[in-house]
């Protein structure tokens, strides 16, 4: 089903690339402010392309790429390959180091209709068009989406281990305390073989909705520019991906709680407890640090710290009934799904997912700390403390049609800007390898 393309990737020359940790950056919708401005003081910092700060980013990214490329500072390599990612993490409290194995090449950016890559989100317009804006002025993909395909054979993983017997380069430490390595596979055997599996198999897409819908809005743009004699085989048909196995142990998903802000007009604690008990069984714990154990594996079942107190929530079984969003049964059974229908929909009137997206009362934060420190200091009202969603999950959702709740996922670690970029520019993406692998692309 999916069509993906080696790359002729643009990188760090390699002067550069013995220092490639000063040159990384956080992809552009996790970057902070704090660590933006950070950034921006090493003028060659990835960043620069991927998030400019400044009055118009996108003709700002434009000039400084031309003066890369022209100085040299980014080259592009003679030959197109399959790049091998992998990250090398360890989670919170635990001595085991994982290892994210993945590849980064070009698929073939399809609409959502055609029901080859799959989204388990909304996005959001603004974010969408700042992304393709960017494109549209750069012509340059400057961070990998990150999908993920299942191969429970494990085919491909041998080839992956292999190359990275070689890496071109890999960072010390990023930002979230991963390791970052690169690697590269240019036999043509080898990358029929990429191609073959993927042409059997469709892709989830795990993080970057938005600059995949971005390079979706550039397609369609440029399509309707051609005025019908458009090939499909150009450059800007394709798009930038990381492809991970979704069989794999080493894919981690991290639960994202909900901080409630404020409550709405007309509510008070008080009110919210008395209500929760309509639909769950509310019981008072000792240590709010306990709550992701006492719901661990638990359906249904969340934590609740309000000041000083806390609580485990779990939906009454006869309640799950009363849930009338019109979606999927895979949806309804997810557990965030229950707790934005009961708790902001159903306690606090916040009606439907659309006024709950645009809500300003509810902060979606992943460190638990955090939340209780935050409540404790009257930054929040409460925590709403949430188990994370299992990959099985993911996938029934995604395969049923319809999307998760807002911030439902956090796969980590996530991937880095500055590690490889890649072109759609007619005269910077292909080659006569490029060529013979379009011209005897697998079918779809």
């Amino acid at each position: 089903m999916a069509e993906i393309q080696p790359v002729r990737g643009w990188r760090y020359n390699p002067t550069l690339s013995t220092n490639i940790d000063a040159l990384v950056s956080p992809l552009f919708d996790v970057v902070s402010a704090k660590q933006r401005e950070m950034l921006y003081h090493n003028p060659l910092n990835s960043i620069h392309l991927t998030v400019p700060g400044d009055a118009d980013p996108a003709a700002a990214a434009a000039v400084r790429l031309a003066e890369w490329k022209a100085s040299g500072v980014l080259r592009q390599d003679e030959l197109p390959g399959i790049y091998v990612y992998y990250q090398y993490f360890r989670l919170p409290g635990s001595t085991r180091e994982y290892c994210r194995k993945g590849f980064m090449c070009h698929i073939r950016a399809y609409d959502w209709a055609e029901n080859v890559v799959l989204r388990h989100e909304n996005t959001l317009p603004a974010s969408v068009n700042d992304r393709a804006e960017l494109l549209a002025r750069t012509q340059f993909q400057t961070s990998a989406t990150h999908g993920l395909y299942r191969d429970d054979a494990f085919e491909l993983e041998a080839y992956l281990d292999e190359a990275m017997l070689s890496p071109l380069y890999e960072t010390e430490e990023d930002y979230q305390g991963a390791r970052d390595v690169l690697a590269v596979i240019q036999d043509a055997g080898i990358i029929r073989r990429f191609q073959a599996v993927l042409a059997a198999r469709e892709v989830i897409l795990a993080d970057g909705h938005h600059r995949y819908e971005g390079s979706l809005a550039y397609r369609q743009a440029r399509e309707l520019a051609a005025n019908g004699t458009a090939t499909g085989r150009e450059p800007w048909n394709y798009h930038l991906m990381y492809l991970t196995n979704a069989a794999a142990d080493d894919l981690r998903i991290l639960p994202t709680h909900r901080l409630l802000l404020e409550l709405p007009e007309g509510h008070t604690v008080p009110d919210m407890l008395r209500e929760l008990e309509t639909y769950f069984v509310v019981t008072p714990k000792e240590d709010a640090n306990d709550l992701p154990e006492i719901i661990a594996g638990k359906p249904w079942a969340f934590g609740l710290y309000l000041s000083g107190q806390a609580y485990k929530l779990r939906l009454r079984p006869e309640a799950h009934a009363l849930l009338d969003w019109l979606t999927t049964p895979q949806v309804k059974a997810l557990d965030l799904t229950v707790l934005h229908y009961f708790v902001f929909q159903q306690v606090l009137g916040v009606m439907g997912a659309d006024a709950q997206r645009a809500w300003p009362g509810v902060a979606y934060v992943r460190n638990l700390l955090d939340c209780l420190q935050r409540v404790d200091r009257g930054e929040a009202v409460a925590a709403f403390i949430v188990n994370e969603v299992t990959m099985a999950e993911v996938e029934a959702v995604c395969h049923s049609g319809a999307v998760m709740p807002p911030k439902s996922t956090f796969f980590y670690p996530k991937t880095i800007g500055g590690f490889l970029f890649s072109s759609i520019a007619d005269d910077e993406a292909g080659n006569a390898f490029a060529d013979y692998f379009q011209a005897s692309a697998l079918p779809a």
